[in-house]
Parts: structure tokens; sequence; C-alpha cells
């Protein structure tokens, strides 16, 4: 590309960038939201005119201009959101993270398939054949054998104490979504590994309930807490993968930049899963293997989950900030991620 032909088909909207920055000065609270909107929608274009304009015309002025230009632009946007610990707090939960979600679902429901389908294979072997669990799983043996004797491991909660064995499932659970999201920089591969192997122990321990007419007392224990803890495993999951999709396929940026991008949304995701993993914990070492009726934990699921995908798909729609704005929209298989500010020397 010719560089009087790429800054000719950009210049116009450079300048309504450098415009708005200027008119805003030193706080955006001035412009309108559909000017921040505006604001966020033209800082991206200049991020990826950037990264173009590096690529083709390394030794171009227009690279100088593009770098002050996205830098006053990220300085801007960004210095808007500085405001102090609990405004913060009070942004990630009531805007980010929910934001989060929604802009990169498609992961979600990747690593849901990926532990759901290897949990319902194996259901279906163990049911048929109990035998080979532990083929799937080394070690089910013991568990299939304890299903088969009717034994209700988790009643050691009781005996455990249940403030002691909340805490340990909370350590647990959070270990596991750490696991599952950190997975990612493996090209996704510890991750895919993590809900694979943990689908297939489900599988095995369900099917070897209906095998063994065990089914009421498993799904008894686990009706409280599953939605939840589930819903956000495979929150903490689809972070993970789009780490190892960064990786695979950084677009116009290079692997490490591109990672950066995926990483900061991903970390709002394992972020916004710490504290519901901690109520999931508290439901699991509490409600679930007290003798309360099922009918009580099945509400307990339902109002938790209902709250939740509820939150997740209904809060943060609006006011308008210019940080929002500003956040790239996650990659898809057919288009690479836009830049974001790490593109900037």
């Amino acid at each position: 590309m010719r560089p009087d032909e790429f800054i000719a088909r950009r210049r116009e909207r450079w300048a309504r960038l450098e415009a708005l920055l200027s008119r805003a000065g030193a706080s955006l609270s001035g412009l309108s939201a559909s000017e921040l909107r505006e604001l966020g929608r033209l800082y991206r274009q200049a991020a990826s005119d950037l990264a173009v304009a590096r690529r083709d015309l390394p030794d171009h002025p227009v690279v100088a201009f593009l770098n002050r230009l996205v830098a006053r632009g990220h300085g801007a946007i960004y210095r808007e959101s500085g405001a102090g610990g609990a405004a913060r707090v009070r942004a990630f939960f009531a805007a980010d993270f929910p934001r989060a979600f929604r802009a990169t679902w498609p992961a979600t429901l990747a690593a849901c398939l990926m532990f759901l389908l290897p949990a319902l294979a194996a259901f279906i072997v163990t049911y048929n054949d109990p035998a080979l669990a532990g083929a799937l799983v080394p070690g089910a043996e013991q568990v299939v054998q304890q299903v088969q004797a009717g034994e209700e491991w988790w009643q050691r909660i009781n005996q455990q104490g249940r403030s002691s064995a909340s805490a340990e499932i909370m350590t647990n659970n959070i270990a596991v979504a750490f696991r599952a999201f950190a997975g990612g920089v493996t090209l996704g591969l510890y991750t895919l590994f993590v809900l694979i192997s943990n689908g297939v122990f489900l599988g095995v321990v369900a099917g070897a309930a209906q095998r063994f007419n065990f089914a009421d007392n498993l799904w008894g224990f686990v009706a409280a807490h599953g939605t939840l803890e589930f819903s956000v495993i495979f929150i903490a999951g689809g972070a993970g993968l789009q780490l190892g999709w960064a990786i695979l396929r950084p677009g116009l940026l290079s692997r490490r930049a591109a990672l950066v991008v995926a990483a900061r949304r991903a970390l709002l995701l394992i972020l916004g899963c710490v504290p519901l993993l901690v109520i999931a914990g508290l439901i699991e070492g509490f409600i679930s293997p007290s003798a309360l009726p099922l009918t009580v934990k099945v509400a307990v699921s339902a109002i938790s989950g209902v709250a939740l995908w509820g939150y997740l798909l209904g809060v943060g729609h609006a006011p308008v900030t210019a940080a929002a704005a500003a956040t790239p929209p996650p990659p898809s298989p057919h288009r690479p991620p836009p830049p974001g500010p790490g593109v900037a020397p």
C-alpha cells in the first residue's frame, strides 16, 4: 500500500479523534454518551492503523504521528478510569466483569462443551460397564466401590466441621479455576486437560451412581451448589482458552502483544470468578451436605443460577464510559483481535 493512499483513506477519522481529544481536555466528562462511543471506536481504529503502519510503513513519519495519537487517546481514556479503590471495585462488578463475560461468551461456551461432552461420554461408558471406570480415571475404582456400597462420602463434611470444610472447598475450587485460566499459556492445552479430566471424573461418578441406584443421593448433594460452581468453572476455562487462542491467532500483533491484550480481558473474568467460588464453597459446605429437603436445595440452585446469569447478561449495559467504549472486541476465528494500547512503543 502506498503511504499517500494509506493516509488519505484515514486522515478524516484521525482528525476527528484529535478534535474530540482536544475538546475533552483534561476530563472526558464534557463528552456526551454518543461522543464517548465515537471516541472509543476512533481510538480502536487508530490503534489498528498504527499496527498496520508499523508493519507496512515502518520508516514513514505517519508511524510517529500515530504513536502520539494513540498514546494521547490511551492516556485520556484510561486516566479517566483511574478512580479510587472503592470506586474501582464498584465499577468492576457493576460493569467490567459482566461486560467482559458478554464480550467473550463463545469461549465460555467452548469450555462448557469441553467439560460436558467428555462427561457425557464417561457417563455412558461407566453406566454400561463400571469396570472401565479405572481406565478413564486412574483410581476411580475406589469411587465406584463407594457408590456401589451407598457410601455418602460428603457426610465427612459434617464430621470435619462445615467451616473448615467450606474453606477447603473454596481453596480447591479456586485452584481449579486458576489452573484452567493459567493453562491458556500452553496454547490452551492444559486448560483443555483441566476441563476434560474434571468432566470425565464427573461422568464416571454420575454413571456409577445411575448404575447402582445412587443417583438421588448424589444429585441431592450436588443440587444446591452445582449450577453456580460449574458455571464459574466454565467461565474460568473460557478465560484460559482465550489466552491460547491469542497465541495461536495473534492477528496483526506479535504473539506477545496479542497475549497481553487477551490476558487483560481474561484477568477480568478470573477475578470475577473468585468471589463467586467463595459463595459456591459456602453453599457446598453448609447447605449441600445438610438434611434440608431436596426442594430447598433445588431452590437454592435455581436462585443462585438465575441471579448469576441475570447479573452476567443484564448488568453493565449503561452508562457508557470511555474505557468501556475503547475495550477491544473479542477475537473471532475469521477476524484478528484489534490491537490495544500495547502496540504503541
